[in-house]
C-alpha cells in the first residue's frame, strides 16, 4: 500500500516558483520539470503572487492608512476625555499635584 506523504515547501520556495512563473521564460510544464511540482501548484502560485502584488499598488494600502489614521485620531480623543476625567476626580478628592 503507497502512502501519500504531504510535501510541505517554504514560503521562500514558493516565492521562487512563482516568480519565475511571473517571468514567463520557461513554460508551466518545464517549471514543473525543474522544482519537482505539479503544474496546477505553480499556477496557483502565479495567481496567489499576482493577488499579493495587486494589493500592494492597490487601494488596500490607502484604505488601512485611511482606517489607522481614523484610529488614532478616536485614541488621540478617548485619550483626552480620559484626562480630563482624571483631573476632575483628583481636583474632587483635594489632590493635586
Amino acid at each position: 500500500m503507497v502512502q501519500n506523504i504531504r510535501r510541505m515547501h517554504s514560503p521562500a520556495f514558493k516565492a521562487k516558483v512563482a516568480l519565475e512563473a511571473l517571468k514567463e521564460t520557461k513554460t508551466i510544464a518545464e517549471l514543473a520539470s525543474t522544482y519537482s511540482v505539479h503544474s496546477t501548484q505553480i499556477t496557483k502560485w502565479k495567481k496567489q503572487a499576482l493577488d499579493i502584488l495587486t494589493l500592494g499598488f492597490g487601494s488596500g494600502q490607502k484604505q488601512r492608512d485611511k482606517d489607522d489614521r481614523e484610529l488614532v485620531q478616536e485614541l488621540y480623543q478617548q485619550i483626552g476625555r480620559l484626562k480630563v476625567e482624571i483631573d476632575f476626580l483628583k481636583k474632587k478628592m483635594g489632590i493635586f499635584e
